[in-house]
C-alpha cells in the first residue's frame, strides 16, 4: 500500500490508536476519512492532519449503533470514492469479572467491537471488490490470542474478529482484498480508563501496565511501516508481546501466569 494520494478511512480516529495513527498516514499524504463518537475530537484530528498535507474529512459515527454505521457508509458510497484502504480502530474494552457482568453489558461490548466493525466492514466491501480490490485492517489485542482475566467478552469479541477476517480474507483473495489483523499488547491510552465495568459504566482508572505502556505515536509509526507491506497479522507492543509466545508454546506457564494476575 502505497499511502499517498490513496483514500484511507479510519474509525476510531478521535483518540488513542486510530488518531497517533490517522496523524501518522497524514503526514504521508493519504486523503483521509476520519470517523468515530467525538465530532469535536474528529475535526481537533482533521485539523492536524491538514497541518501535515493532508486532505481530511470527518464522518461521525457510533459503532453499537448499526443504523449510524450504515449510513455513514452509504454517505461516502453514494459520492462514488473509491476506498483504498479501511483501517478499524474504534474499540471499548471491559474491566469486570464474569460471574459479576450482566449479558446486556456483555452484548454491548461485543456490539461495539465485533458487530459495528462487521457491519462497516459489509458496507463498503463490495464497492472495493466493483473498484479492483483493497485494504483492510482490524485491531484485535494481545486477548485475542488468548484470555485474560477482567477482560473475557472483549477477549471473546477480539477472538472472533480474528476468525471473521481471516475467513473473509480466504474468501476474497481473488478480488484482492488483502486483510491485515492489528494486535497491540500495552499501549499507553485511555482504553482501560473507557473501559465498561459490571454497571457498563467507565472503569475510569488507567491500568497500572497501560500507564508503563508504549505510547500511541510509536505505536502509529510502527503500525503504519507494516501496514504499507500489508502484514497479515502486525504485532505491537512491549515485553506483554511474550505472553502470545509463552500460550503458543508453553501453555502450562501461560495457565500460571494468568492465574497470578491481581484482582481489580
Amino acid at each position: 500500500m502505497n499511502f499517498s494520494e490513496k483514500n484511507i478511512w479510519v474509525t476510531g480516529a478521535s483518540s488513542g490508536i486510530g488518531k497517533a495513527v490517522a496523524i501518522e498516514l497524514s503526514k504521508r499524504k493519504a486523503f483521509l476519512i476520519l470517523s468515530g463518537r467525538n465530532e469535536k475530537a474528529l475535526k481537533d484530528v482533521a485539523e492536524t492532519c491538514m497541518k501535515n498535507g493532508s486532505s481530511a474529512r470527518i464522518l461521525p459515527f457510533d459503532l453499537e449503533d448499526e443504523h449510524s454505521v450504515n449510513s455513514a457508509a452509504q454517505t461516502l458510497l453514494s459520492e462514488k470514492i473509491k476506498i483504498d484502504g479501511l483501517y478499524h480502530f474504534g474499540g471499548i474494552s471491559q474491566r469486570s469479572f464474569v460471574t459479576e457482568t450482566p449479558v446486556e453489558v456483555d452484548r454491548k461490548i461485543f456490539e461495539v467491537n465485533f458487530f459495528g466493525t462487521v457491519a462497516l466492514t459489509k458496507a463498503v466491501l463490495p464497492w472495493m471488490i466493483e473498484n479492483g480490490g483493497g485494504h483492510i485492517a482490524v485491531t484485535s489485542s494481545i486477548v485475542g490470542k488468548f484470555g485474560f482475566p477482567y477482560r473475557s467478552s472483549y477477549s471473546a469479541a477480539k477472538h472472533a474478529l480474528h476468525g471473521f477476517f481471516e475467513s473473509l480474507r480466504a474468501e476474497n483473495k481473488k478480488s484482492n482484498i488483502r486483510v491485515s489483523v492489528i494486535i497491540p499488547g500495552r499501549i499507553k491510552t485511555n482504553v482501560s480508563v473507557n473501559a465498561l465495568n459490571k454497571s457498563g459504566e467507565p472503569h475510569g482508572r488507567m491500568d497500572e501496565g497501560q500507564d508503563k505502556g508504549k505510547s500511541a505515536e510509536w505505536t502509529a509509526r510502527k503500525i503504519c511501516r507494516k501496514l504499507k507491506k500489508e502484514h497479515k497479522e502486525i504485532l505491537v507492543g512491549g515485553m506483554d508481546l511474550l505472553l502470545v509466545y509463552i500460550r503458543r508454546f508453553f501453555p502450562p506457564l501461560y495457565y500460571y501466569m494468568v492465574s497470578k494476575v491481581k484482582p481489580l
